[in-house]
């Protein structure tokens, strides 16, 4: 159990909201509530799930495959953040609102955070020191600690969507609405803002 809530514990702290997944998280569950807002966290907290036990378990290979191609996998990820951006830059004010869109699939929202998070793979590097920090050190020891790593990793980053959802209530539904205009366009800029410093940063091979 000790395995169990230190990543708790690491899958918390990767998913301090300070990155462009956690924007478009807080923004689908300010904006749209229900599954929607769910299915981003859970899809985000998915990617960091995997990226913890690929850093925890030692998988060296992929490890270096992945920091190898960094350079690519944020290009790609900027591009993604530049139309998710513009995206929300032009939402309807009334998009999203308690349901959204039909063309809004679950599947789509879940799998359009997880690759977003899944193009950023310093994300290993941020783990690697969190496990650091919290002395963790995992050996393989077969499937159950593996298993109760990545739970607790997954339910760690999943958690957040608890802290958005209660600011969403304090906002209120009314405020929300009538503020809708400036979430989208703020949550948009922002967006876009980390889609071209991943593209700045791929130019200069950081």
């Amino acid at each position: 159990m000790e395995t169990f809530f230190k990543g708790l514990a690491a899958g918390f702290i990767i998913a301090v909201p300070l990155g462009p997944v956690s924007i478009l998280c807080f923004r689908r569950v300010l904006t749209s509530g229900g599954m929607l807002g769910v299915m981003t966290v859970l899809g985000a907290a998915a990617a960091d799930m995997l990226y913890g036990l690929v850093a925890a378990l030692g998988f060296t290979a992929v490890t270096g495959a992945l920091l190898s191609n960094r350079i690519p996998l944020r290009i790609v990820g900027g591009l993604f953040l530049l139309y998710l951006g513009v995206r929300m830059l032009r939402a309807h004010p009334t998009e999203g609102m308690r349901g959204g869109r039909a063309s809004h699939k679950l599947s789509h929202v879940f799998f359009s955070s997880f690759l977003l998070m899944l193009a950023n793979p310093t994300i290993l590097v941020s783990f690697l020191a969190v496990f650091a920090a919290i002395d963790l050190t995992v050996r393989w020891a077969g499937a159950p600690e593996a298993a109760w790593l990545g739970i607790g990793i997954f339910l760690g980053s999943a958690a957040w969507w608890l802290i958005y959802r209660l600011a969403s209530a304090l906002v209120g539904e009314r405020l929300r609405r009538d503020a809708l205009h400036l979430i989208n366009a703020g949550a948009g800029l922002l967006v876009c803002a980390f889609g071209v410093w991943q593209l700045v940063a791929a130019a200069m091979h950081r």
